[in-house]
């Protein structure tokens, strides 16, 4: 979280019914990658700290005795809860109603902690200090987000491209040209320098991997639709009484950029980082 900024409840708030159909899903093998690096054996405590809907948290679920997540919103706990039951591993999941900042919050050591496209919401300072504290020896702290520095072509694939740049023009003829997020704007975006924060609060490496995506997506304008709501800087409270008509000027921008409803992505790439509590990351 920008230090200029206080949290906001509202930040997501009626996001979480749109996460998990609008957002790109992160690449397939990064469980795998992750069970290889850390050596996870099916035991020991995961916690996912920001944890949304539980995307993350139930992806590796897995791979641990107990699972963790962690969350200050009601909606996207409420998904997460929902989800693990259909998943079939509620019996070893949990969900914390907490900031991150409120942690360590009772609930004990843990093995693993991530971080899923989540680190910059925080008082990343406070959080690393204490989530280091929260790892056993020999513990890991891994950032996961999606690959910012590669460009995903849909040359030879049966659809259009999903019209972003329009999109987010469309979003700002009605919420103004700066991003908005919750009650407040980020004129300057979220911060970023973890790597520096990381370091400052003690943790070894980091250890890098690149999960390859590239999938080839189908998407329909409903998810396009989704994934416009689920984001902060558009939730759908944002728009007050405007947000049906912005719904409506979104599908008909969507059904001129491709008149059949479908547009093909390729899935991203993940970028992972793994630190270490007390020694050499993944190791």
């Amino acid at each position: 979280m920008s230090a200029d900024r206080e949290w906001d409840e509202t930040l997501f708030s009626g996001t979480a019914a749109y996460y998990r159909r609008g957002r790109l899903p992160y690449a397939p093998g990064l469980a795998d990658v992750l069970a290889g690096a850390l050596t996870l054996d099916g035991r020991g405590r995961l916690v996912d700290v920001g944890c949304g809907p539980g995307i993350i948290t139930l992806g590796l679920a897995h791979l641990f005795g107990e699972v963790v997540g962690v969350d200050p919103d009601a909606g996207m706990l409420a998904e997460a809860e929902r989800a693990a039951g259909l998943a079939g591993v509620a019996g070893k999941t949990r969900w914390a109603r907490a900031r991150a900042e409120e942690l360590p919050a009772g609930l004990g050591k843990f093995t693993v902690a991530t971080f899923g496209q989540s680190f910059h919401w925080m008082d990343q300072d406070l959080v690393a200090a204490t989530v280091r504290d929260m790892l056993v020896s020999g513990g890991s702290l891994v950032h996961i987000s999606d690959l910012r520095t590669e460009t995903r072509s849909v040359d030879g694939l049966p659809y259009p491209a999903v019209p972003r740049a329009s999109t987010d023009e469309l979003v700002k003829r009605y919420l103004g040209p700066v991003r908005r997020a919750g009650r407040g704007v980020l004129p300057h975006g979220t911060p970023g320098g973890e790597a520096a924060v990381l370091s400052r609060a003690g943790f070894s490496g980091p250890l890098r991997h690149v999960v390859p995506g590239g999938r080839a997506l189908e998407r329909t304008c409903d998810d396009v639709v989704a994934w416009a709501f689920s984001m902060s800087s558009s939730a759908p409270h944002l728009f007050g009484s405007r947000r049906a008509a912005f719904e409506a000027d979104l599908r008909q921008l969507l059904t001129e950029a491709s008149p059949s409803g479908r547009f093909s992505e390729r899935g991203p790439s993940t970028e992972v980082f793994i630190w270490g509590k007390d020694g050499p990351a993944g190791l």
